[in-house]
C-alpha cells in the first residue's frame, strides 16, 4: 500500500458517500485523534472502531444537527477491505501527521464543497415561483452534479411527497374509522385499548380523520423499505434506479400494506411490471407512477386551473423538506472550525494531485 493508492481509496469513499459524508468525517476524526491525542493505533481497529463514531457524531451534530441513523453493521463497512481498512488508514495517517492535518483538511474541504453544491437545489426553490419552477430543471441539478447524484433518491422522495401530500390536502379527503356493531362485546372488554389507541368507545363508535401522506423520514442509506405511508392504507416506494429481483422482493416483503404505489423512471416501468409478475406479487401493487406523470402533475399544480390554491403549497413543502433532509451548514461556524484546527493554513495542491 502506497500513498497514492491510499488516497484513491479515500476518494472512492468520498465520491460514493451521500451528501452528509458521515463516513469520510469519521475517517477525518480518527486521523485527527491520531495526530493530536496519539491515543489510537491506526493498525489496530479495536482502538477506534467504536470510539470513532462518537468523535464523528460530535462534528455531525455541530454542523448537520443530526447523526447517522444507519445500522452499526452498515457504519462499520467503512473499515472493510474495499473501503478504508487499517492498512489504508495507517498510510493516510503518516501523511496526515507529516503535513499537519492535510488529509483531515482535504476531507473537510470536500464536505464544504458538497454542501455548497446542495445549496444550489435549495436556491432554485427559493428563487423560483409557481410560474417559473420546472421540475425537470430542478432534478437535472442533482443528476448533473456527481457530488449530489448519490442523493437523488431522497430528492425524488421529496418531490413525490410534496406533490402527493399537497394534492391530498387540496382535495380535503377524509378517512372514517368505524366499529362493527356486532363486535360490541369485544369493545366492552377492551374499551380502554380502543379509547386510548383508536379513539373509539361505546359512546363514540366511529371517528373521522383528515387524510394524510407522511414521509418515513431520514432513513438508513442501506434501507430498501417504505418511503411514505398514508393513513388510508397506502404505502409508497420510490425507485429511481433499476429494479432487480432482490430489490423487488425487498420492496414487497418489507412493506406490509396491501396497496403499494411505486414511483419510477419511464424506462423502468415495463421492467418493474415484468419483475413483479415473475415473483407473483403484482397484486400488491396498486399502481406505478412514472417521471412523466410527475412532470404532468407538477405542471398542472403549478400552472393549471388551481395553481393559486395548490402551487405555493407544493413549493413550500418542497423547500421545507429539502431544508430538513439536507440542513445547511453554518458557514461562519464552519470557517471558525477550519481556522481553529489550522486547516485554512494548509496548501493541499500536491496532495490533490496524487
Amino acid at each position: 500500500m502506497n500513498l497514492k493508492e491510499a488516497k484513491q481509496s479515500l476518494d472512492k469513499v468520498i465520491d460514493i458517500a451521500r451528501v452528509h459524508l458521515y463516513k469520510p468525517i469519521q475517517i477525518a476524526e480518527i486521523l485527527h485523534r491520531d495526530r493530536t491525542e496519539k491515543d489510537v493505533n491506526l493498525n489496530d481497529l479495536s482502538t477506534y472502531r467504536t470510539f470513532s463514531k462518537k468523535w464523528r457524531d460530535l462534528i455531525c451534530i455541530k454542523f448537520l444537527g443530526r447523526t447517522s441513523t444507519s445500522s452499526a453493521r452498515y457504519q462499520d463497512d467503512i473499515f472493510n477491505d474495499n473501503a478504508i481498512p487499517p492498512i489504508v488508514l495507517a498510510e493516510l495517517g503518516k501523511e496526515n501527521i507529516s503535513k499537519k492535518g492535510i488529509v483531515e483538511a482535504y476531507i473537510y474541504q470536500k464536505f464544504a464543497q458538497r454542501f455548497s453544491q446542495m445549496s444550489t437545489g435549495l436556491d432554485y426553490c427559493l428563487t423560483h415561483d409557481n410560474t417559473t419552477f420546472q421540475l425537470d430543471e430542478f432534478l437535472a441539478l442533482f443528476w448533473n452534479e456527481p457530488g449530489l447524484r448519490r442523493s437523488i433518491d431522497k430528492t425524488y422522495e421529496i418531490v413525490v411527497y410534496s406533490l402527493f401530500s399537497a394534492l391530498v390536502e387540496a382535495l380535503e379527503i377524509s378517512v372514517e374509522v368505524s366499529l362493527n356493531p356486532a363486535k360490541a362485546d369485544i369493545l366492552k372488554e377492551f374499551e380502554d385499548f380502543a379509547n386510548r389507541v383508536i379513539q373509539l368507545s361505546s359512546k363514540q363508535t366511529s371517528v373521522k380523520l383528515k387524510a394524510r401522506i407522511n414521509r418515513v423520514g431520514v432513513t438508513n442509506a442501506a434501507d430498501r423499505g417504505l418511503d411514505m405511508w398514508a393513513n388510508f392504507g397506502l404505502a409508497i416506494q420510490i425507485k429511481h434506479l433499476s429494479l432487480t429481483e432482490e430489490l423487488a422482493e425487498n420492496i414487497v416483503s418489507s412493506v406490509s400494506a396491501d396497496r403499494i404505489v411505486i414511483v419510477c423512471k419511464d424506462t423502468e416501468q415495463k421492467i418493474i411490471v415484468s419483475m413483479l409478475n415473475q415473483i407473483g406479487w403484482k397484486s400488491k401493487i396498486q399502481s406505478i407512477v412514472t417521471e412523466s406523470d410527475l412532470l404532468t402533475w407538477y405542471e398542472k399544480a403549478l400552472r393549471g386551473k388551481f395553481a393559486k390554491s395548490i402551487g405555493d403549497i407544493v413549493l413550500k413543502k418542497l423547500t421545507d423538506e429539502i431544508q430538513v433532509e439536507f440542513p445547511a451548514t453554518d458557514k461562519v461556524e464552519f470557517s471558525k472550525f477550519m481556522k481553529q484546527r489550522g486547516y485554512d493554513q494548509l496548501s493541499n495542491k500536491n496532495w490533490r494531485a496524487l
